[in-house]
């Protein structure tokens, strides 16, 4: 599935800008960055409270397709001119960890 596909069907708002038809596959939950790195697999989604510029790192080093900052969360000045310069999709939603986790589940299970 594309990030597109996903951002309208879930309703996120995009905080930085991204490739629409990047694909989606799969979901990565987390507020350990350690264990993002270690368990996160390339073009998965970032789900996150974190937002602070590490998180950039991270996805950057896993080639993420994005992150998405629940509890509409809003990263700061730093983080969002780091996540421009490397290229990393930020979105935020206001959907819990849970619930968002499970929309996404559904979409992508079908794949």
């Amino acid at each position: 599935m594309t990030i597109e596909e996903i951002v309208k069907q879930l309703g996120l708002k995009s905080l930085t800008k991204y490739d629409g038809n990047a694909t989606v596959s799969g979901v990565f939950a987390s507020d350990l960055l350690s264990d993002v790195m270690a368990n996160s697999e390339e073009e998965n989604f970032w789900i996150t409270l974190q937002k602070h510029p590490n998180t950039i790192a991270v996805a950057t080093l896993k080639d993420l397709a994005g992150i998405i900052l629940v509890n509409n969360r809003k990263p700061d000045e730093e983080t969002l001119e780091k996540a421009k310069e490397e290229g990393v999709a930020i979105f935020s939603t206001t959907m819990f960890t849970f619930e968002i986790c499970g929309k996404l589940y559904d979409l992508l299970r079908e794949l």
